[in-house]
């Protein structure tokens, strides 16, 4: 563990953006809406998870290419985007342009592995090639060689009035090192680090073995240790720290009954592994701005950092996340030693 805990040097959020099926404008503006007020809020970055056939953002791309006409300063992140249902080379187009549209603002998140529920979905998803598709770590290699400018063609010049490339276009210089891989275990860790990529830490992680006490927070610093034990950066590599943390200065006593009323549905969970994957899930932390601070100090995972990107609960409503990130960036992310960020109109 860490002697003392590093000051916080960058506050971001996370969000899945649920909607209703029969009004998906509504819950995409109020995630588009949060972004902006993050930015107003001075946080350093607003990151969105990728949820498929679910009521949550299907396409984060396309809505982070919203969100940077509607900011200018904030960071824009997904958390994670899962490889098993991308093209390599086309994910790395829609990567770029967003990248140039936001002024160099995007910080791509990914993982590898088959998709979820792969045998439903496989028929609508690769209907040829289901078999032959290969979703080890060799998918992500691909999409970071596109990203740095590697050829993707062996063909360069000009047929008639058309002027063909030989690497992904656009091509924007700064994103390959505003890529970041989403490791629960060990080994992807270490593979993150050898790669030179970012590192997202979350609530989930996965235990090396069925013996031994399942302490998460130590699991998790083990793992931040492994990572930048592996990269080219050695102890300044990055690592995002992404906890579900929610305090309640500001909440009305309703929304406080709500918080640890969700807190404590999920508890179970973190008791024992989940699943075939024997996953691990962290605690929710809910609680004041000194209760906070106390227990992430003593987070062995959160002592390894000094940027994180705080989860906003799965199922609240809009005026709650307000309460949320106006409380997590004038009462926690200070105590924490953050500053924030001005806002353009500040300069």
């Amino acid at each position: 563990m860490s002697p003392t805990p590093r000051p916080l040097r960058k506050l971001g959020f996370l969000t899945i953006g649920l909607f209703d099926e029969a009004d998906p404008r509504c819950g995409h503006e109020s995630t588009l809406d949060l972004i902006t007020l993050g930015e107003r809020l001075g946080f350093d970055s607003a990151w969105l998870r990728h949820r498929h056939l679910q009521y949550g953002i299907s396409s984060p791309i396309a809505v982070l290419a919203a969100a940077t006409q509607r900011t200018s300063r904030i960071q824009l992140g997904t958390a994670v985007t899962p490889l098993g249902w991308e093209n390599p080379l086309r994910l790395a187009e829609d990567l770029a342009t967003v990248d140039v549209l936001s002024g160099g603002r995007l910080n791509p998140g990914f993982s590898v592995g088959p998709p979820t529920h792969y045998e439903q979905v496989r028929g609508a998803l690769y209907p040829d090639t289901g078999e032959q598709e290969d979703f080890s770590p060799r998918r992500a290699e691909r999409l970071l060689a596109l990203v740095r400018g590697e050829d993707a063609s062996d063909f360069a010049g000009t047929e008639g009035i058309e002027v063909y490339s030989r690497r992904v276009q656009p091509h924007s210089p700064g994103l390959a090192s505003r890529l970041w891989y989403g490791a629960g275990s060990l080994r992807s860790a270490r593979w993150a680090g050898e790669q030179g990529l970012n590192l997202l830490t979350s609530s989930v992680v996965r235990p090396e073995s069925e013996e031994g006490p399942l302490d998460f927070a130590a699991i998790q610093a083990a793992q931040i240790r492994a990572f930048r034990e592996r990269h080219p950066d050695g102890e300044r590599a990055r690592v995002s720290h992404g906890l579900v943390v929610i305090p309640t200065d500001s909440a009305t006593p309703e929304q406080r009954a709500k918080y640890r009323a969700y807190a404590l549905a999920r508890t179970p969970r973190t008791h024992a592994p989940q699943g075939p994957a024997r996953l691990l899930f962290a605690p929710d932390l809910v609680g004041t701005t000194e209760e906070l601070v106390e227990r992430l100090h003593a987070h062995a995972g959160y002592r390894e950092v000094d940027e994180v990107a705080f989860a906003l609960p799965f199922t609240f409503e809009h005026e709650d996340y307000v309460q949320i990130l106006t409380d997590l960036a004038t009462r926690l992310g200070p105590a924490l030693g953050w500053r924030p960020q001005p806002t353009p109109a500040e300069g």
